[in-house]
């Protein structure tokens, strides 16, 4: 096969249209294209629609973290500063992170939507993906593929006094600045 596809959209099924369309506008800075009859289109790019939500005419069962299915979607950012300025919006909105995760291969801020979905903020901490490949296959990743937790505000306050965002964007900082969160595991799968 020689074509490769785009990602167009993923559309997520609710009982709580308003409120998911609503959150998914702020936390995204997007806009409603077309909303009528249980169906909401949404985007914040050049595409016509990035998420939609289908409201059913019957009510649903809330997601259980124990069910099969897609564990989170993820957008990422040009820089740290870009991740850290959408930080700062959603948490003047009152949209704080589930979990922040020093992945090593990206630096990630893990929201949950009003349904329970969980949804990845994050940059990438390699200018390549070649680089993000070789650490991936490196010791630190096989180590440790899940990361280290940090605190959002000590990053923002470390990049707002100057800290490269080359040191920041690595477990080396979050593990020498907060040594005693708790691993982020419990939380991605709770």
């Amino acid at each position: 096969m020689a074509a490769t596809p785009k990602f167009a959209h993923v559309v997520l099924q609710t009982s709580k249209l308003a409120e998911m369309r609503d959150w998914y506008c702020t936390l995204l800075n997007g806009h409603v294209v077309f909303e009528k009859g249980g169906l909401s289109f949404v985007t914040f790019d050049e595409e016509h629609h990035r998420i939609a939500f289908l409201a059913p005419p019957v009510p649903l069962e809330p997601k259980s973290p124990s069910a099969a299915g897609m564990h989170h979607v993820a957008y990422t950012f040009a820089s740290l500063d870009d991740l850290l300025e959408r930080y700062t919006a959603l948490k003047e909105r009152e949209i704080l992170p589930h979990v922040p995760i020093q992945h090593g291969v990206t630096t990630s801020l893990y929201y949950r939507d009003p349904d329970g979905n969980l949804v990845e903020m994050q940059v990438d901490n390699f200018a390549t993906a070649a680089e993000a490949t070789a650490y991936m296959e490196g010791p630190e990743y096989e180590q440790d593929p899940i990361g280290v937790s940090f605190d959002p505000e000590r990053m923002l306050a470390a990049r707002r006094a100057g800290t490269a965002e080359a040191q920041l964007c690595t477990r080396g900082w979050a593990l020498a600045t907060d040594p005693d969160l708790p691993s982020p595991l419990a939380n991605l799968t709770s």
